[in-house]
């Protein structure tokens, strides 16, 4: 019998293993860079993340995940634990940090995000509240277009606004380029009476701008407000009090002549902040 034969003959097939004896599942690919050369050079300037030690960086937060919460349930792979390094500039500790109330946040808010998927936000997403623009800010940053006045708050709750906002961030964060460049929010306030502004309320803002701020890999380079009704002030003190003081800096009101409609009707103007 030839060698090759014999090995064939003493060589169990996968087949006729026991479940236990199966070989391990092949490990997932592992992480590549889709970063253009701008946008690693970028990262490298605002983010402190160099591509050498990149991997390195990754499996020292896998390891701290591993070593200080090892009952969380959370993805490890490169390309998820990624995204928070690069939210908290690769500082090790506030990217676990910022892991951890990522997860305590979805635990805290089940309503929010329990089945948080398009089928089950049909109706929201068919609204027109919450777009993603076609194109980006100069700097590529995605922009994200609120219209409250598309909500009818008798067909379904304001938590279910919040349920697209962050199925749309689930989304965009995906995405190496956003991870690097960061989001823009444009809040067109047109139309938006006392009514509908009073279901945004104190419990409902400090919730919703925790985990912007604090529970979400998502870099806001800046928002933006335009056709702010008279009862602005009184939603923005609402708010105030939640917000740190670099995002509340980054917040800036516009107006602009009717002749000069935005991209969704109502005047529109979009400022670059740092």
């Amino acid at each position: 019998m030839s060698e090759e034969s014999d090995s064939l003959r003493t060589s169990p097939s996968a087949a006729s293993l026991s479940e236990n004896e199966l070989p391990p599942a092949p490990k997932p690919p592992g992480y590549v860079c889709s970063l253009t050369e701008d946008l690693v050079t970028k990262a490298r300037e605002e983010l402190q993340e160099k591509p050498e030690w990149r991997l390195r960086d990754v499996q020292a937060l896998r390891d701290m995940v591993r070593k200080e919460f090892p009952n969380l349930r959370t993805s490890l792979d490169d390309a998820f634990l990624l995204r928070f390094l690069r939210a908290r500039k690769f500082d090790y500790d506030r990217a676990l940090q910022l892991l951890i109330s990522y997860h305590s946040c979805r635990r805290s808010w089940p309503e929010v995000f329990h089945n948080l998927r398009p089928s089950a936000l049909k109706e929201v997403l068919a609204s027109g509240f919450l777009t993603v623009l076609p194109h980006t800010d100069p700097r590529g940053c995605p922009i994200l277009c609120i219209r409250p006045d598309r909500w009818v708050p008798s067909n379904y709750p304001i938590t279910e606004n919040i349920r697209v906002i962050y199925l749309t961030l689930e989304k965009l964060i995906q995405s190496e380029e956003t991870q690097v460049n960061g989001i823009v929010i444009l809040a067109d306030y047109k139309g938006v009476s006392l009514s509908k502004a009073s279901h945004f309320g104190p419990f409902i803002a400090k919730k919703v701008i925790g985990i912007l701020q604090d529970g979400f890999p998502i870099r806001i380079k800046a928002v933006h407000v335009v056709n702010e009704p008279r009862i602005f002030k009184g939603i923005f003190a609402i708010i105030k009090p939640f917000l740190k003081e670099k995002i509340a800096n980054r917040r800036s009101t516009h107006s602009a002549p009717e002749t000069n409609p935005g991209p969704h009707g109502g005047s529109c103007v979009l400022v670059m902040t740092q």
